[in-house]
């Protein structure tokens, strides 16, 4: 179950502006939770998707992100995480603008892999999604990673979202 992203040979830095700016998230994922700083990403925007909880970033002129990079990840935890990230996102390098130390750094981040989705809109707010969606992200979060170490897995993290968010009533349109 290998996300086609390309190889990069760590220590890895990941800027992360959604459900990944949590710690509990990173630790389930990581088993640890790696040092990390507050930081941008100029010229993007990060919309809300209809139907998923996580939001969605892509260039746009004269937005930015605020989000925090994530330091010193290896070569087995950016796997994890490119196997999180599913195939909805593609990795790629960015330069972002650390807060604390008002200086630039090349960074990996996960930017939506379809430009022209039409169930973006508006912005993604992660104190909202701390409140309303984090217990169940977890939840679901955990189910994945029991997923991904089993032998033979094929599950991907999108089957596990919707399997775990739409088990009540597959036909709803969220």
């Amino acid at each position: 179950m290998a996300a086609a992203m390309s190889p990069a040979v760590g220590p890895h830095n990941v800027f992360v502006y959604g459900s990944l700016m949590a710690d509990e998230v990173v630790h389930v994922l990581l088993t640890r939770v790696p040092p990390s700083s507050p930081a941008l990403l100029p010229n993007f925007h990060r919309f809300s998707v209809k139907g998923r909880v996580y939001p969605a970033v892509l260039p746009v002129e004269n937005k930015t992100v605020s989000g925090k990079v994530i330091k010193g990840l290896t070569d087995d935890e950016l796997v994890i995480l490119d196997n999180f990230e599913d195939v909805e996102y593609v990795r790629r390098s960015v330069e972002i603008s650390l807060l604390d130390k008002s200086e630039k750094m090349l960074a990996e981040t996960y930017i939506w892999s379809n430009a022209d989705d039409p169930d973006l809109y508006g912005e993604w707010d992660f104190e909202e999604w701390q409140k309303l969606h984090m217990e169940d992200f977890l939840a679901m979060t955990k189910g994945f990673m029991d997923v991904l170490g089993e032998p033979d897995s094929a599950q991907t993290r999108v089957e596990t979202y919707e399997s775990f968010y739409y088990k009540e009533d597959s036909s709803s349109d969220v």
